[in-house]
């Protein structure tokens, strides 16, 4: 039978060993093999997508407990494809990811929140090319034994001087560039 709050010293009980117990963890996880980062975006009015060399994804995450979320992927752009061998030894290059002083990006967030349904915002910080700029990602979140994050944000590339110089017309390459993932997860050992 459970206890009846009928004087205020035993709903100040309650309240004070509420208070005490341990708040939950997020569920620790780490990338999964089966999981993409891509990007999309457009040269002289022809869409074309790439993907990134590589990337490790470590994330904390309980639906029911967003304020101790974390997000932390580091991005690989030695290797970026897209298909065409010029454009890839472009996009690699100085005017662009320049992989010789850059070799990754990184994403970083601790802020989330719940969007409905299966829907949440992570805001957080992309650096790229030494530059840290907020960068929201929007994901679903599908759980399970190997729980998916499928995620879209986008990235405006001038600021972070990502196709600077002759490459800065955004008449021939959009400012914006859409990026989506979808990563696979297991829990962290």
């Amino acid at each position: 039978m459970s206890p009846k709050l009928t004087s205020p010293a035993a709903v100040a009980a309650l309240l004070v060993a509420m208070m005490a117990a341990p708040a939950a963890n997020a569920a620790d996880y780490v990338q999964a093999p089966g999981s993409s980062l891509v990007f999309a975006t457009k040269y002289d009015g022809e869409v074309f997508t790439g993907q990134f060399g590589g990337f490790q994804t470590k994330l904390s995450f309980d639906p029911a407990q967003l304020a101790g979320a974390k997000l932390d992927v580091a991005i690989q752009l030695v290797g970026t494809r897209t298909g065409n061998a010029d454009r890839d030894g472009t996009l690699t290059g100085g005017d662009f990811f320049d992989v010789a002083k850059f070799a990754q990006a990184r994403y970083v967030a601790d802020r989330f929140r719940a969007l409905g349904g299966d829907q949440y915002a992570a805001d957080g910080t992309l650096t790229l090319r030494g530059v840290s700029k907020p960068v929201t990602l929007t994901f679903t979140w599908t759980p399970g034994a190997k729980p998916v994050l499928s995620g879209r944000a986008t990235v405006k590339r001038l600021d972070f001087g990502v196709g600077g110089g002759d490459w800065s017309d955004t008449a021939t390459i959009p400012d914006e560039v859409a990026i989506s993932t979808r990563v696979v997860l297991v829990p962290a050992k």
